[in-house]
């Protein structure tokens, strides 16, 4: 779905190791007593603070003058994704930059760079990003399955097919791969094995309101309506304005002959979103 596929991205934090971070062995077991460590469990994310004191610790590290080159890149990626997590793009963009110029063989800013140009809506140079982290590391998973999400936004559905193809095969337990497929294969009318990626998606791990809209979908074309409500009203109960969800539980309840109920669903979801209708009639539902 155009307007929750984006939320099906993975960003790459990488952790900024001592002897990265102090240059010996010796000075990462005698570091200066001015809260470094600290620092550096912040910046890495290791605890569960809030995302300003993670920016202040990346902060101080980038500006301690103490970091090797790759340390230094590496905190730079991580003030990236923390800024991304608040949803300053445009300040998160420049750090992955940094990163990138740090240290051009690492894969993940490169990632990270694309899925902040996805979100917002440049989608070519999110692609030529994502291409350049797959150059770099064939094998990441995560960045195949961020690039399916570009197609997707460009309606190239067997592009996006076969990036969560790559995405599956290197990484079987990346849920956001198995989820946009199930999303893909619906679209595109392979409804058994998308139901099979849905279910898959939701074991994999968390129950998340996109594998739920995305299998309601696919309950929906497959005419089984009781199950395709149930879904949206899982996907809605943790994002009630969720436009797909609304609308397709709409066009189910209206199947069903409650018309009151479809009316209802379908005047919320086109105040959220007034071309939802288009886009289900593009998926193949009217």
């Amino acid at each position: 779905m155009e307007s929750s596929a984006s939320g099906r991205i993975v960003l790459g934090l990488a952790p900024i190791l001592a002897l990265l971070l102090f240059g010996s062995p010796a000075a990462a077991q005698n570091p200066k007593p001015d809260g470094y460590l600290g620092n550096l469990e912040l910046c890495n994310g290791s605890h569960r603070a809030s995302l300003e004191r993670r920016i202040n610790a990346c902060t101080a590290l980038i500006g301690s003058g103490q970091l090797t080159t790759a340390a230094l890149a590496v905190a730079y990626n991580n003030r990236g994704n923390a800024y991304a997590s608040r949803s300053d793009y445009d300040r998160a963009i420049p750090n992955f930059d940094a990163a990138i110029k740090l240290n051009p063989g690492d894969a993940k800013p490169f990632n990270n760079r694309g899925v902040i140009y996805l979100k917002k809506g440049e989608y070519d140079l999110a692609i030529q990003s994502l291409d350049q982290a797959i150059k770099l590391n064939p094998n990441y998973g995560r960045a195949f399955a961020n690039r399916a999400g570009i197609y997707l936004k460009k309606q190239a559905y067997d592009r996006a097919a076969r990036d969560y193809d790559e995405a599956v095969r290197l990484q079987p337990d990346l849920a956001a791969g198995w989820s946009g497929r199930c999303w893909t294969r619906a679209v595109l009318g392979a409804l058994e094995t998308a139901l099979a990626d849905c279910n898959k998606a939701l074991q994999s791990g968390p129950n998340n309101a996109e594998t739920y809209d995305s299998r309601g979908l696919v309950h929906l074309k497959m005419g089984q309506l009781d199950a395709a409500i149930d879904d949206y009203d899982s996907a809605l109960r943790t994002e009630p304005k969720l436009a797909s969800a609304l609308y397709g539980r709409g066009l189910a309840k209206l199947r069903k002959g409650d018309k009151a109920g479809s009316d209802s669903d379908i005047s919320a979801a086109r105040t959220i979103q007034a071309g939802i209708g288009d886009h289900f009639t593009r998926y193949g539902v009217e």
